[in-house]
């Protein structure tokens, strides 16, 4: 099949790379094995044979037959036709937890992710495959220069654990930047932000809103000035020297 730009396709094929990312996956039977963007089956095949079954949300309707035809003598592959940001993942968990993997289009990888975040409960762990410089965001630590929103709100959801690095001629077409493969692990409910989950995504966007502004000039209209220096906030400080916690305890003050 011809990529399609519309989609962000870009089709894994170096079998070396295939092979890491499944052991990195370790698949076994009886596994609630969930494939966003499956393509043209380069993972799902090998999934297939090691956990016997396999539900892949795919929303270009001319991979499907291939796929279907493909899978066939592998294992039970159940296709959703979706756009990933409308599936229930909590609803396709059914009370078990789901094991999430795929190579994200990079045009819509950080929405994905958040749309996961949703879900964590129903969510045993994610392997994804992404833009490196997103994955390099993901695991980011407080001062670093791409330190920002999508760092905080995973850290303080997840364990994230980046793996490794996979060059643009594992893919066709080449993407023109380089990829990397990340492991996520929804941390027990009582170890995350005991705080209302959208007054800490409020918070926190506007914080690195605008990352030039101190805190106490970002956050103007969601927390004043005494709240932050409540919350043990110095509101001169910039959000980028934060760290998440820090974040959890300016989403628990008084609002403005």
């Amino acid at each position: 099949m011809r990529a399609k730009k519309s989609f962000g396709q870009h089709f894994l094929h170096e079998r070396g790379y295939i092979e890491r990312i499944v052991a990195a996956i370790a698949p076994r039977a009886g596994d609630r094995l969930v494939e966003i963007g499956p393509g043209e089956g380069a993972l799902t095949l090998p999934l297939l044979d090691a956990a016997g079954a396999l539900t892949a949300i795919e929303l270009d309707t001319d991979l499907i037959p291939q796929l279907e035809a493909r899978a066939r003598d592998h294992g039970k592959l159940t296709i959703v036709h979706a756009d990933v940001l409308t599936v229930d993942f909590t609803a396709l968990a059914a009370g078990g937890r789901l094991r999430l993997a795929g190579n994200l289009p990079y045009y819509i990888s950080s929405p994905i992710l958040f749309h996961c975040l949703e879900h964590a409960d129903a969510i045993a762990d994610m392997h994804f495959m992404l833009q490196k410089e997103v994955v390099d965001r993901m695991a980011a630590a407080p001062g670093s220069k791409v330190y920002g929103r999508l760092s905080v709100m995973l850290q303080l959801a997840c364990r994230v654990e980046p793996l490794f690095r996979v060059p643009p001629g594992a893919f066709r077409p080449p993407p023109k930047v380089d990829s990397a493969v990340v492991r996520l692990v929804p941390l027990p409910p009582a170890q995350r932000p005991q705080v209302d989950a959208q007054r800490l995504a409020t918070v926190v966007k506007a914080a690195f809103g605008q990352r030039r502004k101190t805190l106490g000039n970002a956050l103007k209209g969601v927390l004043d000035e005494a709240a932050i220096r409540g919350a043990g906030v110095d509101p001169r400080a910039r959000a980028e020297t934060l760290a998440p916690a820090d974040f959890v305890r300016l989403a628990a003050a008084p609002a403005a």
